[in-house]
């Protein structure tokens, strides 16, 4: 081809087409590179020996023409299954590359290969067989294999770490190096794991419980070493308590990269302690006051002991009778006693005879501890007083309480009604024992009880009314 360059101003350029010689043809084919088949030939037989891959050519009845075998491996072995025969042939009817994998009876043992299986084709461009190049693939499938099974492994750990989290009373949760929460395994202060993660405590605790916990958080970032601690946390109304556990997250190098925690919601144990130190300090009263009681019992019941016999006698029953209404009380753990109950502690000895002489009756009514206490001992003194004087002295006698709800000065009260009958006839005392001043004076003393003890000649009658200040709201009538 030759440019002429037309004259300046003239017509456009034409290009013109000449043919050219013999020689010139014969000149330009030797300068054009030949490719060697041996050269290609050695590239591609040592490209397949770097690989370790099987490749072989079948003519379009499937029989070898070609093969080249890893150095030092076998010829893969037939015949082919009929999984495998069916795609070859599909590959010679369609002139589409199919993959496949088969298992081949190697010297060293069943071996799995994975095949890539090509057409061929002739001069006249018609398929003329298979090329199929095969590698073996046992240690990667295997290698699937494991990693599946610990995939699974993994996620059942998992799972079961999750499941023993959301059971119990522990969070876990980390933080970036700027404090800032990354996971956390369940919802904590009061607020959702969608409403924590991504921020910062600024953000979530109120601002007077964030001190104590950064202080945990910077000392771990700072030293590199676990930090421990009991926080207290504002949630809404409540207030919860957490040991945390906090401990430096670091990376492949050992850089600190953020924080793990632990938070252990410790609240019931806090709220525990202070209970069991409300309780001794309660017990310490308690035991001051019982102390008080029975130094006071014992005084009176040595001014009113005609021996030292009768004195441990009267002395040893009363202590008895003081403690079956502790027993009561220490059941109920130290909350309240049933009246019924307490009547029937006190007077078992009498009821549990055949033909009982005593009867009672009454709504269910629960006393307060020091309630409790006191009634116990002046129904004591009113169950000796009838065995010694009155209707539990003879088989004729009974003995009816009754209670009931009364108003007192326009408030609720209990009104309790002991009233005897059929016993020797009755003369009031000509002093006041013991046993009477218990029920007249400590009752209306220590209950502010409304007390009448009358020594009537067809028995006693004693009505004791008890404010409902000395009752617990349980079964309490409305005012």
């Amino acid at each position: 081809m030759t440019d002429q360059s037309p004259p300046a101003g003239g017509p456009p350029r034409t290009k013109v087409k000449r043919e050219r010689s013999g020689e010139e043809a014969t000149k330009i084919r030797a300068t054009e590179p030949r490719h060697d088949t041996s050269v290609v030939e050695g590239q591609f037989e040592r490209a397949v020996r770097a690989a370790h891959v099987y490749v072989f050519w079948q003519d379009k009845s499937l029989q070898q023409t070609r093969v080249h075998s890893p150095p030092g491996a076998d010829v893969l072995p037939g015949p082919d299954g009929p999984e495998v025969l069916a795609i070859k042939r599909k590959v010679l009817s369609t002139g589409k590359p199919q993959d496949a994998e088969a298992v081949y009876a190697m010297p060293q043992g069943p071996i799995l290969f994975s095949l890539h299986i090509d057409p061929t084709f002739g001069p006249d461009h018609d398929i003329d067989g298979i090329m199929c190049a095969a590698i073996d693939v046992s240690r990667i499938r295997s290698l699937e294999r494991e990693q599946q099974r610990l995939t699974a492994e993994l996620g059942t750990t998992v799972q079961r770490y999750e499941t023993a989290l959301r059971g119990s009373n522990v969070t876990v949760f980390t933080h970036d190096r700027a404090l800032r929460y990354t996971s956390i395994s369940n919802p904590l202060f009061g607020r959702d794991v969608k409403e924590i993660v991504g921020h910062r405590d600024d953000e979530i605790i109120p601002a007077e419980n964030r001190p104590a916990i950064l202080a945990l958080k910077q000392a771990a970032l700072e030293t590199g070493e676990p930090q421990d601690g009991e926080v207290r946390v504002n949630e809404g109304t409540s207030i919860r308590w957490y040991d945390f556990h906090v401990e430096p997250l670091r990376d492949m190098a050992g850089t600190i990269v953020g924080l793990t925690c632990a938070a252990v919601d410790i609240t019931e144990r806090k709220e525990g302690e202070a209970h069991l130190r409300l309780l001794m300090r309660e017990l310490t009263h308690r035991s001051k006051n019982l102390l008080a009681v029975i130094q006071a019992m014992s005084r009176q019941t040595a001014r009113h002991a005609g021996s030292i016999d009768g004195f441990l006698e009267q002395f040893s029953a009363r202590l008895q009778a003081l403690a079956r209404s502790h027993d009561l009380l220490v059941q109920e753990e130290w909350h309240g006693v049933s009246l019924s109950e307490l009547m029937r502690s006190q007077l078992a000895a009498y009821l549990d005879r055949s033909g009982s002489q005593i009867k009672m009756d009454g709504p269910p009514i629960m006393l307060r501890p020091e309630a409790a206490q006191s009634l116990g001992l002046a129904l004591h003194e009113l169950a000796i007083n009838a065995v010694k004087y009155g209707a539990l002295s003879t088989p004729s006698g009974r003995i009816t309480i009754a209670w009931d709800w009364q108003l007192r000065d326009e408030r609720p009260a209990v009104e309790i009604v002991w009233t005897e009958a059929g016993g020797p006839a009755v003369t009031a005392p000509t002093q006041r024992g013991f046993g009477t001043l218990v029920v007249e004076r400590n009752l209306a003393r220590a209950l502010e009880a409304g007390v009448d003890l009358a020594f009537d000649s067809a028995g006693v009658r004693c009505r004791i009314t008890i404010p409902v200040s000395q009752l617990l709201r349980a079964g309490r009538p409305e005012a």
